[in-house]
C-alpha cells in the first residue's frame, strides 16, 4: 500500500484565505455603500453651517468671561481683535463670590459630592432590577414593570411635596435613613435625584440586558452558575456601554439641575447652580462673573463625557442591529 500524502492541505489553506479576502471585500462594499447612502455633501454642509451657528454665541460666551467687566459692560465680544485685553479677574472673583454660608469653590466641591452618589446609586439599583425583570421569574413581574415604566410620566413638581414631608419627619417608610446618612445634608439629595432618575434607568437597561441571548444564560446555568454570578461575570461585562451612556445623561441631569437643588440642597451643601442663580442678580448687573462661572461649571461634565465618549457611542449603537 502506498502512503498518503496531505497534498490537499495547501489547496485547503489557499482556499480558507481566498474565502476571507472575499469576505473582507464584501464587507468593504457594504459598509461603503452604507456610508454612501446614509451621507451626502447637502447634509455635510448643514451640519457644518448649525455647528458653525452654535459654536459663536458660546466662543463670545468664552471670551467675555476673560474680559475686563468694564469692556464687556461697554463693547462687544467681538472687539477683542482690536482691543486686545484679557484677564483672569473674572475667574478669580466669582470662585470667591457667593453668600454668607458658601462660596462657588465650596459650591463647586457640593456639586462633585451630590453628583457621583446621585449618578452611581440608581446605577446599581437599576441594573438589578433590570436584571431581574429580563432573567428571573417572579410573580406579578409584568404588571410590576409596567408602574415602573408609568412612574416616567409623573412629573418632578408632583412628587417634591411629599418627599419633603418624608425627610422633614426624617425617615423612610419607618427608616432613619435621613437621620443616618444626612448629617451632611447631602442624603436626601442623593435619594430625590435616585428616586427620579429609577424608572427611566431601569426600562433602558431592561431592553439592553433582554437581548443578551439566551443561550448564553442557560450555558452559565447549566454549568451552575447562580444569578449572581451570572450578573457579575456575563450581563454586568456586555451591559456596560449601556450603563456607561446612562451615566453621562444622569451626570449632566444632576449637575445641572436647580430645581431639585432648590427644594433639598439649602445652605452649606448648595451646588453651583443654586449658587450662579444668586450671583446672576435680580437684574443680571453681573453677568460676566456670570459668563466665568457657566464654563467653571461645564468644565467637570466635559472631562466626563470625553472620558466615557466611547462607551456612549457603544450603548447609543448597542442593540440597533441584530445579526
Amino acid at each position: 500500500m502506498s502512503a498518503v500524502t496531505p497534498i490537499d492541505l495547501p489547496v485547503d489553506e489557499e482556499q480558507k484565505k481566498t474565502l476571507t479576502r472575499g469576505e473582507r471585500k464584501v464587507e468593504n462594499g457594504f459598509a461603503k455603500g452604507t456610508k454612501r447612502r446614509l451621507t451626502s455633501r447637502g447634509a455635510t454642509i448643514a451640519a457644518l453651517v448649525i455647528a458653525v451657528l452654535w459654536t459663536i454665541p458660546t466662543f463670545g460666551l468664552f471670551i467675555s468671561s476673560f474680559r475686563p467687566a468694564n469692556e464687556v459692560r461697554t463693547t462687544g465680544w467681538w472687539t477683542i481683535f482690536s482691543n486686545f485685553g484679557l484677564t483672569i479677574d473674572n475667574y478669580v472673583e466669582v470662585l470667591g463670590s457667593g453668600n454668607s454660608q458658601l462660596t462657588l469653590a465650596g459650591a463647586f466641591i457640593n456639586s462633585i459630592a451630590i453628583t457621583l452618589p446621585a449618578t452611581a446609586i440608581p446605577l446599581v439599583i437599576a441594573s438589578l432590577a433590570a436584571y431581574a425583570f429580563a432573567w428571573m421569574d417572579f410573580r406579578g413581574k409584568n404588571m410590576l414593570f409596567i408602574a415602573v415604566f408609568a412612574l416616567q410620566i409623573v412629573p418632578i413638581q408632583m412628587a417634591l411635596v411629599p418627599l419633603l414631608q418624608l425627610f422633614s419627619r426624617g425617615e423612610i417608610f419607618g427608616f432613619p435613613v435621613i437621620t443616618a446618612f444626612g448629617s451632611a445634608g447631602y442624603a436626601q439629595v442623593w435619594i430625590a435625584h435616585s428616586i427620579f432618575a429609577l424608572p427611566l434607568a431601569i426600562f433602558l437597561l431592561h431592553n439592553f440586558i433582554a437581548e443578551i441571548p439566551a443561550e448564553v444564560i442557560e450555558a452559565a446555568r447549566v454549568d451552575g452558575a447562580g444569578h449572581g454570578q451570572i450578573f457579575f461575570r456575563i450581563v454586568l461585562p456586555l451591559t456596560m456601554p449601556a450603563i456607561a451612556s446612562f451615566a453621562i445623561f444622569q451626570f449632566l441631569w444632576v449637575w445641572n439641575d436647580l430645581l431639585v437643588a432648590l427644594i433639598f440642597a439649602d445652605g452649606a451643601v448648595a451646588p453651583m447652580t443654586k449658587l450662579l442663580a444668586e450671583i446672576t442678580g435680580s437684574r443680571g448687573q453681573d453677568w460676566h462673573l456670570l459668563t466665568a462661572g457657566a464654563f467653571i461649571s461645564i468644565l467637570v461634565p466635559l472631562l466626563v463625557f470625553f472620558s466615557l465618549q466611547r462607551y456612549f457611542v457603544r450603548g447609543l449603537l448597542a442593540g440597533s442591529t441584530k445579526g
